[in-house]
């Protein structure tokens, strides 16, 4: 008997585009002789079952189920396609764990912990993951320009503490230019990390398990057109995403080495994929992201493709992983 899917997609964030993206990539490449596939899309004011005529049926919260011509349907699994809050922060993982259904994605406390990147940061320093000098700020303190450059030096980046797809973020060259790109980030949220500039190869590596074994996928380089890899070099096609990267197999050994050790220090499921910058040979830690983007175009798919896992592959083993 083939199982229900339910996919959820959008949320609350500045990602929910990107996030809707994602969940279609993920409802046309199942396969539909295995699987029941349902689009569902979560935002603020609404929960929903869209079908392929993009009719509306209404999520039932108390359960997760919808009625759909008199005939109520419940999911075996839950593939979360949802970047940002609430799919990437632990919400739906708590909720979907307090309904004991299964889903794609790594724990409540992973989600919010790899979410929140100053503690992320700040948890994986002891077991001697290298990152950037930070500095952190919240909404309302008072903010000590001086102190701040001090600490990360110029140039450094201001960014959103909880926000993905580089939402929230600026680089910053001189003291001047601080406080505009503080009121940035905090419109995306209001907890601010201002980190030191690394001059160097920045990459990105997807860590995943599959078929019950923890795997790290070929390393992509990144080269954005722009100051840095922004939202634009992300998904308006405005950097070079080279895999595998152009590193050294020592580079390439390290920063493997590392990922699977951030991916096993935290005890994630599903998908992950970090993000580096090497600086006098040695990986430093920018972010870890616990359900990135899913499109062809995106990394961790062109990362498996390269790896000899085709996208419905990809996608399949999640599922049949979390319903194991």
């Amino acid at each position: 008997m083939k199982k229900n899917i339910a996919i959820i997609m959008g949320g609350f964030s500045s990602e929910y585009e990107i996030s809707l993206k994602s969940g279609q990539v993920v409802y046309d490449t199942l396969d539909t002789s295995k699987y029941n596939t349902y689009r569902i899309h979560i935002f603020k004011n609404k929960w929903v079952f869209v079908n392929d005529l993009n009719e509306e049926f209404p999520i039932d919260k108390n359960d997760f189920s919808v009625l759909v011509n008199e005939t109520k349907i419940t999911f075996d699994c839950v593939f979360n396609a949802i970047h940002g809050s609430p799919g990437e922060d632990g919400f739906m993982q708590g909720y979907f764990e307090l309904l004991n259904i299964p889903h794609t994605s790594c724990g409540m406390y992973q989600a919010a912990l790899t979410f929140n990147k100053r503690d992320c940061l700040s948890a994986l320093k002891p077991y001697g993951i290298k990152t950037a000098e930070s500095y952190f700020v919240n909404l309302g303190d008072s903010i000590d320009e001086d102190a701040i450059i001090d600490k990360v030096g110029l140039p450094c980046f201001v960014k959103a503490n909880k926000a993905g797809s580089s939402f929230g973020i600026s680089k910053v060259y001189h003291k001047e230019e601080l406080q505009n790109a503080l009121d940035v980030a905090f419109k995306e949220d209001d907890e601010v990390i201002i980190e030191a500039f690394l001059d160097g190869t920045e990459v990105s590596v997807g860590v995943i398990n599959y078929k019950g074994e923890v795997l790290v996928l070929p390393i992509t380089e990144i080269v954005s057109n722009n100051d840095f890899f922004d939202y634009k070099a992300k998904y308006l096609g405005e950097s070079q995403e080279i895999t595998p990267a152009r590193i050294s197999d020592e580079q390439a050994e390290k920063v493997r080495r590392v990922a699977k050790t951030v991916y096993e220090v935290l005890r994630l499921q599903g998908f992950s994929r970090s993000e580096y910058i090497f600086k006098n040979g040695e990986p430093h830690l920018l972010e870890v992201n616990t359900v990135p983007g899913l499109t062809a175009a995106s990394i961790l798919p062109q990362q498996a493709v390269e790896a000899g896992i085709s996208m419905p592959d990809l996608f399949e083993n999640a599922i049949e992983s979390c319903l194991k």
